[in-house]
C-alpha cells in the first residue's frame, strides 16, 4: 500500500486519491444498451422472454410452473445448514429487528386555526421486490439486510428472485428465507428478473420497490426502470476509511481494512492518521495478514488499485478527508474517539472505538449493512424502515377558516395565473 503524506489543501492534486473518487464513473454504455433490450422484451413478452432468458444465460430450462420454488425446496435446503450457524443467523436476525423497530414513525396530526388539521398518515408499501444474487456474491446477511426492515415497516408481500443456476448450493440463503419466512421465491436472475418486478409478467407481480445487490447488468436494470418502481440505489464497490491517531492498534487497523478489501478488486481500503510510525506498522501488518488469507490474490490487487496510507497533520484535517470521501463505512480509533467522530458529517455508518469492527455492522449489531457507497454519503443514508414507508399529508379545513384566508388564497393563485384554482376556493363562500 502506498503511503500518502497529505495537507488536505492538496487533494485536488492526489491523483491517488482523485482515483479512488472517480472509480464510480457510472454504468458502460454497451451495458446499457443490451439492457434496454432486455427489459423492453421482458415488457413485451412476459415469461416467455423470462424463460428464454433463463435458457440463454444460465442454460436451465424451467417452466411457468418451476420457475418458483417451492416451500419445500426452501425447506429442504435450509435444513442442510448447520444448527449452530442458523442459531447465530436467529440471535443476527433478532438484532436487526430489534435496532429497526426504532425507526418506525407514527402518524401524527395537528390543529393550527378555527379547527383546521394537519397531519401526516404513515402507510407501508405493498408489495417489495428482493433480488438476492447467485454465485459467490449470494450472501445470507444480504437478505437479512434488505428484507427485515421491510418487514418491520409492514410491507404485505416481498417477491424474492434469485438466478436458478446455483440456488440449491446455497443452502444458507435458503435458510434465511426461511427463517424470515420468505417463501415467494422466483428462479429467475439478472436484468430480466427486474425487468419482471418493474412491469410484471404472468406469473411475477410488479412491485412497488426493487432492492438488493447485484452485478452491473443488475445495476443497469434498476437504473433504467427507476421511476416506473423505486428502488434502493445504484451500489457501487465497498469501502471504508479508518481514522487513527498514534493510540491504535495496527493489528486491528489492518484487519478492517483487509475485510473490506476481499470484497473485490475494486473495494477501496484508507487508512487516514496523524502517526507515520501507525501508517508503517500497518503496511507491515497488512503485508503479514494478507499472506494468510484465501482470497489474497483479490486483495493484493484491490489494495494496489485503491488502497492507500495517507499521513495529515491533525485530526481535524483526517475528519475533513472523510467529509470530503463521503466514504461508505468509517471507523475511528482515536485517544477520544467519540470527540473525533463527533466531527464526521458525510459518511454511511461510523463504528467507533478500537472494539467497533466494521464486520458487526455486516453480520450481527443490526444497523443495516446497505449503505451508501462512492461519495454518495453526502446525501443518502442507510436503507432502511422508512425506505418502505410512504408519507401522506392530510388536510381538514372548516369552512369558517376557508371564508378567513380566501381572498389570500386566491391572489396567490391569479399570480401564478391559475383562475381555476382561485375560482375552487371563492366558490365555497359565494
Amino acid at each position: 500500500m502506498e503511503i500518502i503524506k497529505l495537507d488536505v489543501t492538496q487533494l485536488d492534486r492526489a491523483e491517488k486519491l482523485q482515483n479512488i473518487l472517480g472509480r464510480h464513473a457510472g454504468l458502460n454504455a454497451g451495458i446499457m444498451t443490451r439492457v434496454e433490450a432486455i427489459v423492453r422484451d421482458v415488457t413485451l413478452r412476459g415469461d416467455t422472454a423470462l424463460l428464454d432468458y433463463t435458457v440463454q444465460f444460465d442454460q436451465i430450462t424451467l417452466t411457468p410452473r418451476t420457475m418458483r420454488a417451492s416451500r419445500e425446496t426452501i425447506e429442504a435446503l435450509a435444513a442442510q445448514v448447520d444448527p449452530e450457524l442458523i442459531a447465530a443467523m436467529r440471535e443476527a436476525i433478532a438484532n436487526i429487528r430489534y435496532y429497526h423497530e426504532k425507526q418506525m414513525t407514527l402518524d401524527w396530526e395537528i390543529e393550527v386555526a378555527n379547527g383546521v388539521r394537519l397531519g401526516q398518515r404513515i402507510r407501508p408499501l405493498q408489495i417489495v421486490g428482493l433480488y438476492v444474487p447467485g454465485g459467490s456474491a449470494a450472501y445470507p446477511s444480504t437478505v437479512m439486510m434488505n428484507a427485515i426492515p421491510a418487514q418491520v415497516a409492514g410491507v404485505d408481500r416481498i417477491v424474492v428472485v434469485t438466478p436458478p443456476s446455483q440456488f440449491a448450493q446455497n443452502p444458507m440463503v435458503a435458510a434465511v428465507l426461511r427463517e424470515l419466512e420468505l417463501f415467494e421465491v422466483y428462479l429467475v436472475g439478472g436484468a430480466q428478473a427486474v425487468a419482471a418486478l418493474a412491469c410484471g409478467t404472468e406469473s411475477i407481480p410488479r412491485v412497488d420497490k426493487i432492492v438488493g445487490p447485484g452485478n452491473q447488468y443488475v445495476a443497469a436494470a434498476k437504473k433504467l426502470v427507476y421511476g416506473a418502481v423505486d428502488i434502493d440505489s445504484i451500489a457501487g464497490p465497498s469501502e471504508i476509511v479508518v481514522v487513527a491517531d498514534d493510540s491504535a492498534r495496527p493489528d486491528f487497523i489492518a484487519a478492517d481494512l483487509l475485510s473490506q478489501a476481499e470484497h473485490s478488486e475494486d473495494a477501496a481500503a484508507i487508512l487516514i492518521t496523524t502517526s507515520e510510525e501507525l501508517a508503517n506498522a500497518v503496511r507491515d501488518q497488512v503485508i503479514i495478514q494478507t499472506g494468510k488469507l484465501s482470497r489474497r490474490k483479490i486483495i493484493e490487487r484491490s489494495l494496489a488499485d485503491f488502497g492507500a496510507l495517507i499521513i495529515v497533520n491533525t485530526l481535524d484535517e483526517a475528519c475533513e478527508l472523510v467529509n470530503r470521501l463521503a466514504p461508505e463505512h468509517v471507523e475511528v480509533m482515536t485517544v477520544d474517539s467519540e470527540a473525533t467522530a463527533a466531527k464526521i458529517r458525510n459518511a454511511g455508518a461510523i463504528f467507533i472505538g478500537p472494539y467497533s469492527p466494521e464486520t458487526v455492522g455486516d453480520y450481527f449489531a443490526g444497523t443495516n449493512h446497505v449503505l451508501p457507497t462512492g461519495g454518495t454519503a453526502r446525501f443518502s443514508s442507510a436503507l432502511g424502515v422508512y425506505d418502505f414507508l410512504k408519507r401522506t399529508s392530510i388536510v381538514r379545513y372548516t369552512r369558517e377558516e376557508l371564508m378567513r384566508t380566501a381572498a389570500s388564497i386566491e391572489r396567490l393563485a391569479l399570480a401564478e395565473g391559475f383562475d381555476a384554482h382561485a375560482r375552487a376556493a371563492t366558490i365555497r363562500y359565494e
